[in-house]
């Protein structure tokens, strides 16, 4: 049976700010494309304001990686407003598509992988919400791992010898240290399982317990070196636009792409949100803004350490982990090591758990539920061995987020076009969630989506492969992002005409 208009406004509401309430959920329970977890929140549910979203991407930009972004850029030859600028434009670049893909969030109260099904097919929506799961799997263990280490330092403070306490070293690391990766990880599953009422206040009190923490780090620094340090004097070796830019543009791709993930899955979020304007102000107000900070922070400390610490490396007072095991004082180590965790365990519950929950929960509505998918991505992000991946940094920044940018902004693509231009803001609600209806397309899938992905995807990677088209691999989200877009808007208009 086909869904049609008719069908919708017998079984949803249209509230006054445009948002829609699904009123017979009975009407799709049934369906194996349902459970509980992806339904729509109903608008009395739907509370989160502006503070809150604001919060949650001040929680989510206060961590470690966040804190040490600006330490690659560096590396590379920039000085430290050349680093924050790129920091800077890079997120307010992301924040674009961000936002776009927050609307329906908002107005349908369904999460990134319902929406997808829109463009993709109720079953092909499977293909962007497993390529985004992927990815937070990797973020998920990496975070994991700086968390556990964070952990590991903290217990080794409190209790003497607690880094051989338990053995000598298996696989690199002691028992010590990977039982605290493991209490980390534990510390993670505690929080995604009790739900996003409690995510929500969570948030709400991590992320300004972080920045004040992060603040007097900073001050602290700065007293006890008595300044702060040459790492703000230097000039950096990018002194003309031309010198700069071949360095800039595959750096700003590399901000965006940190953030892709979240570009694809903030519906996830904003679907309890209680008006647009409150996800939009929030959001627009804290992430530039948290970013560009707490990478200052990470600099400004940094650079005062090196006062302190002339005998370390630079690379080694990069990372707060290691820093805060120098200092001498109990009680700033305990308050600092604290906030570290706290500030990982935020962004990695947040920004690596909550999307793949669901994307997971998509893929099987009946046997996989929200915890059964944070579940599995834990232990996913366990198998990858987490701690290979960051050993690299060079090859973190500029070789991973840079080709995983480029898919993901081929799916954004997809996805912004088909919901702002094909169907001009409107879906059919109830059809997000049968496996007949507007939005099976062919058997569930709709393959212009998926080869305009694919497309995206080439044009994306084709320069890693390619020494003479590597430019496009410098642009990959941006890339991705157009060549989907307009393969996807030239198909489904293609499609219009065949049908008339």
């Amino acid at each position: 049976m086909q869904t049609n208009k008719s069908n919708l406004d017998s079984t949803v509401h249209y509230a006054a700010d445009g948002r829609v309430d699904l009123l017979d959920e009975a009407s799709i329970a049934g369906s194996t494309a349902y459970n509980r977890d992806l339904a729509p929140i109903p608008i009395s549910r739907r509370t989160w304001s502006a503070t809150h979203f604001a919060s949650l991407w001040a929680g989510m930009a206060c961590n470690i990686p966040t804190y040490m972004i600006a330490s690659g850029l560096i590396a590379s030859g920039m000085n430290w407003w050349q680093a924050l600028l790129t920091v800077l434009i890079g997120n307010m670049i992301v924040l674009v598509p961000i936002v776009l893909n927050s609307h329906p969030g908002t107005k349908y109260g369904i999460p990134f992988p319902i929406l997808a099904r829109a463009s993709y097919g109720v079953r092909g929506s499977n293909l962007p919400a497993l390529m985004r799961a992927l990815v937070a799997c990797g973020w998920f263990g990496i975070n994991a791992w700086i968390g556990g280490q964070a952990v590991f330092t903290l217990l080794n403070r409190l209790i003497p010898g607690w880094t051989n306490l338990l053995g000598p070293a298996i696989a690199g690391h002691t028992p010590s240290e990977w039982l605290s990766f493991l209490a980390f990880w534990v510390l993670n599953m505690l929080v995604i399982f009790r739900g996003m009422d409690f995510l929500k206040r969570f948030e709400s009190f991590a992320a300004p317990f972080i920045f004040s923490m992060a603040a007097g780090l900073v001050l602290f620094l700065i007293s006890k070196a008595h300044g702060l340090g040459a790492l703000l004097s230097e000039p950096g070796k990018y002194l003309t636009i031309a010198s700069f830019l071949p360095i800039f543009v595959p750096s700003v791709t590399a901000m965006i792409g940190s953030w892709s993930t979240l570009s694809l899955n903030m519906p996830d979020f904003t679907r309890f949100g209680r008006s647009q304007r409150d996800q939009i102000v929030g959001q627009v107000a804290a992430l530039p803004a948290s970013m560009t900070a707490f990478a200052g922070a990470g600099v400004v400390a940094t650079s005062a350490s090196l006062i302190l610490y002339p005998n370390m490396k630079v690379t080694e007072l990069w990372d707060p982990v290691i820093l805060v095991g120098q200092f001498t004082e109990p009680a700033i180590v305990v308050i600092a090591m604290f906030t570290i965790i706290l500030a990982t365990l935020s962004v990695n519950v947040t920004a690596n758990l909550v999307s793949p929950a669901n994307d997971l929960a998509n893929m099987l509505p009946r046997w996989i539920s929200f915890r059964q998918g944070a579940l599995i991505t834990g232990v996913v992000g366990l198998l990858i061995q987490p701690w290979r991946l960051i050993a690299d940094p060079n090859a973190y920044i500029f070789s991973w987020l840079l080709g995983y940018a480029g898919g993901l902004g081929a799916i954004a693509g997809v996805m912004i076009v088909d919901y702002w231009i094909i169907r001009k803001n409107e879906l059919n609600l109830p059809a997000l969630y049968l496996t007949e209806g507007d939005y099976w397309y062919q058997n569930g899938w709709n393959w212009r989506a998926v080869c305009a992905t694919l497309v995206g995807c080439l044009f994306a990677w084709v320069g890693a492969l390619i020494p003479t088209l590597h430019i496009l691999y410098d642009y990959s989200w941006f890339v991705g992002v157009g060549a989907a877009a307009a393969s996807y808007y030239g198909l489904m208009k293609q499609a219009e005409v065949g049908a008339h």
